[in-house]
């Protein structure tokens, strides 16, 4: 019976701290390649409000960082590459031999969801061209699409998705949101490239990074935090270096449930000052919807592919970050110079000046000159909030 025991609320800040939300784990002029590698995965999305998904998750941590920097650290020399991980995210590129568990298992299936009619000739082709006229977009080898919806792929871009899903192309820079393919043997480093690692290799190191980006997490949270299977984290656990313990309030009907630990949180408690921001939905902070609720009983989900009548927080509500907690959330957009809370909602009035500095930092950030509510839930917030906005 593991001795250790956490209360749901250490829990809590262990794992704001191990997120970079707590504290300054970065320094004081902390990078996002910092953020990327504390983190493991930053996920990509297409939806872009304030910004795209992978420019939020390093401002959530480090504030208003230049957006330059961001994509720098992501796509400038051979920093990071693109796969599937949490979904399809941004990975340091240290990484890459860890993923050879999925890359075998890709080429053991034998295909995608998507079929060639022609798998060998339409690989040989661009690989070709590849190898000729060096890294070339979707578009450039012979275009996405067959002209249908967005899944009619046409065979050239079938054939270089399934060459990377099995490692032998890669994607480590995005060019006007397209995904640039070039041939692993050209990009990722040598001594990366010829490390063959076994499968339980693979994935008791990335399970021990789950643990290290979550501090405390229940095998589920483990398993999420890249896709993984629920058996294989399982597996991986004795040789992983977590520590198993308790968390008090994390069973069912608040029971205490067996979680494991990253080992250095044991050493001390989580300290330093609560970052005060508004989060993609694709945060790995929030991005595990049951880890959310029960971590801070804070019930959130994407509305972007609800209809619009049906949606309740909005296109793209962001949560809102303040005092290690989730008080609120805001949907934004941008009109001009002037970013808008088309609605927010807030816990309490206590949280009304932290909506309207997370407001108006990001506005800046993002180069807006001004700020706007829309709707304010509850109604009777919406003045003490255009008060808090004037004067911040």
């Amino acid at each position: 019976m593991p001795e250790l025991t956490f209360s749901a609320d250490e829990a809590r800040r262990i794992f704001l701290r191990a997120q970079g939300l707590l504290g300054s784990p970065y320094g004081r002029r902390g990078k996002p390649q910092a953020v990327l590698q504390q983190l493991g995965a930053v996920q990509l999305d297409t939806i872009s409000v304030l910004a795209r998904s992978h420019e939020l998750v390093p401002y959530a941590r480090l504030g208003a960082v230049g957006r330059g920097a961001v994509e720098a650290a992501y796509w400038q020399g051979t920093r990071a590459f693109e796969y599937w991980s949490h979904a399809a995210c941004v990975l340091p590129m240290s990484t890459w031999p860890l993923y050879a568990f999925r890359r075998r298992a890709f080429v053991k299936r034998g295909h995608r969801w998507h079929k060639m009619a022609d798998s060998e000739r339409s690989c040989t082709e661009v690989l070709a061209r590849l190898r000729g006229e060096g890294p070339m977009t979707a578009t450039e080898l012979g275009g996405a699409k067959n002209g249908g919806s967005w899944y009619d792929w046409s065979e050239s871009k079938i054939a270089i998705e399934w060459l990377l899903d099995t490692g032998v192309a890669v994607c480590t820079e995005r060019r006007g949101w397209k995904r640039v393919y070039d041939l692993a043997e050209r990009v990722v480093p040598a001594e990366l490239l010829v490390q063959d690692l076994d499968d339980a290799t693979c994935l008791s190191e990335l399970t021990a990074r789950a643990g290290t980006a979550l501090g405390v997490a229940t095998v589920k949270d483990l398993a999420d935090y890249q896709r993984l299977a629920v058996e294989q984290i399982r597996s991986a656990l004795p040789d992983s270096g977590l520590v198993e313990v308790q968390v008090a309030g994390w069973g069912k009907d608040g029971r205490t449930a067996a979680a494991w630990a990253d080992p250095a949180v044991l050493a001390e408690q989580p300290r330093g000052r609560h970052r005060t921001t508004l989060l993609s939905p694709f945060d790995s902070l929030v991005w595990d919807r049951a880890r959310t609720e029960r971590v801070f009983g804070f019930a959130h989900r994407l509305e972007a592919y609800v209809p619009k009548g049906k949606r309740v927080h909005g296109y793209f509500a962001m949560p809102l970050l303040s005092g290690g907690r989730l008080v609120g959330r805001v949907d934004p957009a941008r009109e001009g110079q002037t970013l808008v809370a088309r609605q927010i909602s807030l816990a309490d009035a206590k949280h009304v000046p932290a909506a309207g500095k997370a407001l108006w930092e990001a506005a800046e950030w993002v180069g807006c000159t001004d700020v706007r509510a829309e709707r304010v839930l509850p109604e009777t917030l919406a003045a003490p909030l255009a008060s808090a906005l004037a004067s911040a």
